[in-house]
């Protein structure tokens, strides 16, 4: 799984993207039966210009759930994967903000957060917080995968 990310990620394959996602689908399907919209996390838009896209939405796509950018990432953070376990939490910290207009969301129902990896969750809990601020009944979340040990093994 580590180097299929890797190829997506960093290579630019994102023909990787629709079998992925579909694999997300299928392993996720419970968490996807109510949810009104799926809601990638987002890149900082300097990091989302150099890497040409943000493989989470790419990801997102696949899920058979309409996509709503309601995030946007305000601060240019440090790459998670770069830091240790107990920074990752203050890495991340305000690091997010709404999209859209207002302090309200027009999706008050189930909203689910894609992101390709989870190491702490640190990410998606700050994601998390911000929707649910904004009126979000219920956040859940899907990746493509979550890191299982300390050594970065990454796990499906």
């Amino acid at each position: 799984m580590k180097e299929i990310l890797h190829a997506l990620k960093y290579e630019r394959r994102r023909s990787i993207a629709p079998p992925l996602g579909g694999l997300m689908r299928a392993t996720a399907a419970t968490l996807l039966v109510d949810a009104e919209v799926v809601v990638p996390v987002p890149l900082h838009p300097r990091r989302e210009y150099q890497r040409g896209f943000n493989q989470a939405d790419d990801l997102a796509r696949h899920l058979g759930v309409p996509v709503m950018p309601l995030l946007k990432r305000v601060v240019h953070t440090q790459s998670q994967i770069e830091l240790p376990k107990n920074q990752r939490e203050a890495n991340v910290k305000n690091a997010f903000a709404l999209s859209v207009p207002g302090s309200r969301l027009p999706v008050p129902g189930v909203v689910v957060l894609v992101d390709d990896v989870s190491t702490t969750g640190s990410t998606l809990d700050a994601c998390a917080r911000v929707l649910k601020m904004a009126g979000v009944k219920e956040v859940r979340a899907i990746t493509a995968a979550r890191v299982v040990n300390e050594r970065g093994r990454i796990s499906s």
